[in-house]
């Protein structure tokens, strides 16, 4: 499956406007995001436009390789999640295989649904306040579900896209 994703900043009363177009209210969950690169082992993430993440949240711990992006209007990419009991011990066998630590990212994520949307209003720690709107889409369907999901943030009033990643933007700040 193909993760259509695009995200932009969150222009003022978005939460209202998410809700004016019929959105249903999902969740309000914490996040707590480590990054991991392999440069030790030959596969700097940076340079191959993956990325590795532990995402810690009150619903259990999830492992997510996301694949490179695939167009240059979204963060689509190719993505495989599992959920892991242990997230400290998950860590520290990636710790074992050469992969280090690059970043920690803290979040609060507001969900919302329209349709087979998803529609997150987040606001990073140290970073402010962004929406991505995504969908899971079939190889053969993800372009035509982008432009779904660019028509939603045009329709919120969200125009300032952004492809970059969390993990990007804090390494940016921190440059």
């Amino acid at each position: 499956m193909i993760e259509v994703e695009v995200k932009a900043r969150a222009p003022p009363d978005l939460e209202q406007r998410i809700l004016a177009l019929g959105a249903s209210p999902l969740a309000v969950e914490t996040h707590r995001d480590i990054y991991l690169n392999g440069l030790p082992c030959d596969r700097d993430f940076a340079r191959t436009d993956e990325a590795l993440r532990i995402r810690i949240k009150e619903q259990g711990a999830f492992l997510t390789y996301k694949g490179p992006k695939l167009d240059s209007l979204s963060k689509s990419r190719q993505e495989i999640t599992v959920q892991v009991d242990d997230p400290s011990a998950a860590e520290a066998l990636l710790s074992s295989l050469g992969f280090v630590r690059s970043m920690e990212v803290r979040k609060v994520r507001r969900k919302y649904r329209l349709g087979d949307l998803v529609i997150a209003l987040d606001q990073v720690e140290g970073l402010g306040s962004f929406v991505e709107v995504e969908v899971m889409a079939l190889p053969a369907d993800w372009e035509g579900r982008r432009q779904e999901v660019l028509d939603l943030l045009s329709r919120l009033g969200a125009e300032e896209h952004i492809r970059a990643s969390y993990l990007e933007l804090m390494l940016q700040r921190k440059s």
